[in-house]
């Protein structure tokens, strides 16, 4: 699964994010075959590049394309909390989407 995580200005946040996401998704027994992380604005060009996107919950709406095209599109509000990261992941269509 290629995941892309968010924040604004693609620094600190989305990096923690990221490095949550990845050890949560693969901890679950999910492959992650690539995992990159940038800001919003470049996120919004690139994220149809990606199975899922990972960002703050107040930019959720900004990636309604990611899921026209079936993409997941998961909010966060801890990006250090790897149980929200599994909550979010199990209450999304990712378990049905993408074999352990």
């Amino acid at each position: 699964m290629k995941i892309l995580t968010a924040c604004a200005n693609g620094s600190g946040t989305s990096l923690m994010l990221l490095r949550t996401v990845k050890k949560t998704l693969e901890k679950m027994g999910y492959q992650v075959t690539q995992a990159d992380h940038t800001s919003i604005s470049e996120a919004k060009g690139i994220a149809r590049n990606y199975d899922v996107v990972f960002t703050s919950i107040p930019f959720i709406n900004m990636f309604d394309e990611v899921k026209k095209r079936g993409g997941e599109v998961i909010g966060i509000k801890n990006v250090i909390s790897a149980k929200e990261v599994e909550d979010k992941v199990n209450a999304s269509d990712i378990p049905t989407k993408f074999k352990k």
